[in-house]
C-alpha cells in the first residue's frame, strides 16, 4: 500500500470515528433531556399533590379557577414575605 491509499484510510477511520462521537453526544443530550423532563414532571406532580393536599378544593377547578385563586391568595397581606421566605427555605436544601 502507498503513502496516498494509507492517508485515505487513515482520513475515513477518522471521519468514521468522527460519527461515531457524534452519535455519541446525539443520544448523551437525549438521555440529558429525557432526565430533565422525567424531574420536571415529578417536580409538578409533587407540587400539585400538595397543592391538593393543602386545599382539596382545587382537585375540581379547571386551570383558569386555579390560577385566578392563586392570584389572589398572592395578592393577600403578608403573601409575598411568606413567599420570600418559602423560597429562602428553599434555597437552603
Amino acid at each position: 500500500m502507498d503513502k496516498k491509499e494509507s492517508l485515505v484510510k487513515q482520513r475515513d477511520e477518522a471521519k468514521k470515528e468522527a460519527q461515531q462521537y457524534e452519535s455519541q453526544v446525539k443520544i448523551l443530550l437525549n438521555k440529558q433531556r429525557d432526565a430533565e423532563r422525567h424531574a420536571r414532571n415529578h417536580r409538578l406532580i409533587v407540587h400539585g399533590a400538595i397543592m391538593e393536599g393543602v386545599f382539596p378544593f382545587t382537585a375540581s377547578m379547571d386551570g383558569e379557577s386555579l390560577k385566578a385563586f392563586l392570584i389572589d391568595l398572592s395578592r393577600l397581606p403578608g403573601a409575598a414575605e411568606a413567599a420570600e421566605k418559602a423560597q429562602n427555605a428553599g434555597d437552603g436544601e
